[in-house]
């Protein structure tokens, strides 16, 4: 995390279940971030002094700090901050997990769903943390197999729970946008730990996250 004299704080911070939010901008990488997209607009044949791309490097500059801000949280601490004992041992399980994240190969976006289940072993954690950490790993450069695997790893060591369960599926711009171009794709990955390597746990897993509550 950037020294705080090199943070500018954005005006605003939120207090979400039991830790804080903070949008930052560390101006000195903004400014170096800028310069170089300044270069690439040239180098794309733009011309970065014209009105409508005055503020575009900064304004890309800032976008690539939000998308990648990740990196400056410990997704185990998320978990950490809303551990409760209780005895508990059935699947639970979180589904629909919206996953905003850049592909590392060619920094486009691939987005989908993440469906995460877990098994408690004495502990249970606050729901909201599950996508929480989601999030952590998904805001940083990525590859979808890696951030399964991080997801369902960073869970099972914090909780130590009988099983973890982790899909995701994803639509990658790098494929639809570029390349071979097929805009109806979708990539799954999947990670399980414990109990869910078990064919009859892990089938319960996924007929409940294809399941509809309608």
């Amino acid at each position: 995390m950037a020294d705080q004299e090199q943070t500018n704080f954005m005006a605003q911070e939120n207090e979400l279940d039991g830790y804080v939010k903070i949008d930052r901008y560390n101006p000195k990488k903004i400014e170096s971030i800028a310069s170089h997209y300044s270069e690439i607009l040239k180098d794309l044949g733009e011309d970065p002094s014209r009105e409508g791309l005055l503020k575009t490097p900064e304004r890309v500059a800032k976008a690539l700090q939000f998308l990648t801000h990740g990196y400056d949280i410990k997704p185990e601490e998320i978990l950490k901050s809303a551990m409760f004992k209780e005895e508990y041992s059935q699947m639970v399980v979180v589904k629909d997990i919206e996953v905003y994240s850049m592909c590392e190969h060619h920094m486009l976006p691939f987005l989908g769903k993440a469906h995460v289940a877990y098994i408690p072993n004495g502990h249970i954690v606050g729901l909201s943390k599950i996508p929480r950490v989601v999030e952590a790993y998904a805001r940083r450069l990525q590859v979808q197999e890696r951030l399964t695997n991080e997801i369902r790893d960073c869970i099972h060591e914090t909780l130590q729970p009988l099983g973890v369960a982790v899909v995701i599926e994803c639509r990658h711009l790098c494929m639809s946008m570029r390349g071979i171009q097929k805009q109806n794709s979708v990539t799954t990955t999947s990670a399980f730990t414990g109990a869910f390597k078990d064919e009859k746990t892990r089938a319960e897993f996924l007929r409940l996250i294809t399941a509809s509550l309608d």
